[in-house]
């Protein structure tokens, strides 16, 4: 069972389950949620159940518009401000590498915070590239973060799928929507491969 508990930011409360291995971590990973959804999101679950065991201390983070029962977003500053606060207490408890992500809205909470927070990785779940049917409007940008990124993207997510940089790796899985629900233990798996070439998770 998680250990749940509230972390004070400058925009309310922020709820974190947090899951840690036996033995010594090698890593923290860091996941936030996707706007209109939760921590219990399939993908982030299965992502949690493959890398504890793994060595991992992972921190779910619900925002705090969630934890104060609102559904509607609050602005990007204001996600990226709590984040940086959640994150910042984590690492003052593990001093291990640190990989930032989530899915998708949580996702580029991540991808814009990362170089700020001092990420050594980061795990883009979803990563939606533009909004549905506006390609125009592109969040590449903030894919370019200059730390090593792994995206991972259904092959018909209507948000798009991003392509591949210097520093990003995208993996598609076929068949897969932006839930990301078909295969979520797939899906897992891909990350924690990632994190075993970084050498983040044993093998």
């Amino acid at each position: 069972m998680p250990l749940t508990e509230e972390i004070a930011t400058p925009r309310g409360p922020a709820r974190v389950d947090i899951d840690v291995p036996d033995g010594t971590p090698t890593a923290l990973l860091v996941l936030g949620h996707g706007a209109g959804g939760g921590v219990e999101a399939p993908d982030l679950v299965a992502l949690r159940d493959a890398v504890v065991v793994a060595g991992l201390v992972v921190a779910r983070v619900t925002q705090p518009y969630r934890v104060a029962g609102r559904r509607a977003p609050a602005p990007a500053g204001q996600l990226d401000e709590a984040w940086t606060a959640v994150v910042s207490a984590l690492r003052e408890r593990w001093d291990v590498p640190l990989v930032v992500g989530g899915r998708s809205s949580g996702a580029r909470v991540a991808c814009r915070t990362a170089t700020a927070v001092g990420a050594d990785g980061v795990v883009a779940l979803a990563f939606p590239l533009h909004p549905p049917g506006r390609p125009e409007r592109s969040r590449a940008d903030e894919l370019v973060t200059g730390v090593p990124t792994l995206v991972v993207n259904g092959d018909r997510d209507p948000f798009g799928v991003p392509e591949a940089g210097p520093a990003v790796r995208v993996v598609t899985r076929p068949g897969e929507r932006h839930d990301l629900r078909k295969d979520p233990v797939g899906t897992a798996e891909v990350v924690l491969d990632w994190l075993r070439t970084r050498g983040w998770a044993t093998a």
